[in-house]
């Protein structure tokens, strides 16, 4: 009996799955993203421009200008982003890794849970910036919190203590 009973639903499974017509599914432009690959877009002007998800791999960035730019969900591996505006940017849920942000501009920008580790921020300007729940290596707050002050326009989130600074 249970043989049976097996072997009659895997008839009707396999019935399901050849016979009945299934609606397909396509990826809406906003699920397509950008991949930037070993190219030099220093000084680029990206701002206000919605890149999220966008894929930032062994990129030169320096002097770009992504302020007020929404970058949700992108990725920053490799990337030497010295001097790059990101003021007012939206990097929420991003990932930045072995990424030189030194003498970035990140005033009033949303780095809400990113993960940036062996990233740099030396001489950052980070006033106003909200850090809630990201990761960096302890060093680099450590130094980020000496000079860390100001208040996020957007979230209310203090500079200081999104970092966890003392």
């Amino acid at each position: 009996m249970f043989k049976k009973l097996a072997g009659f639903l895997i008839f009707i499974l396999t019935l399901t799955i050849l016979v009945i017509p299934h609606n397909a599914i396509a990826a809406s432009s906003s699920a397509v993203t950008s991949t930037f690959e070993s190219k030099d877009l220093s000084a680029e002007d990206f701002s206000g421009k919605n890149l999220q998800l966008a894929e930032f791999t062994k990129v030169k960035l320096e002097g770009a200008n992504l302020s007020n730019a929404d970058l949700r969900g992108s990725v920053f591996n490799g990337v030497m982003a010295e001097n790059i505006n990101l003021s007012g940017a939206d990097f929420t849920n991003g990932l930045a890794y072995v990424t030189n942000f030194d003498n970035a501009d990140l005033t009033d920008s949303i780095l809400r849970e990113a993960i940036m580790l062996r990233s740099t921020f030396n001489h950052a300007k980070i006033k106003g910036a909200d850090f809630t729940q990201a990761v960096l290596d302890n060093q680099q707050i450590i130094e980020l919190c000496k000079y860390a002050d100001g208040i996020n326009s957007k979230t209310g989130a203090s500079t200081r203590q999104s970092l966890g600074c003392p």
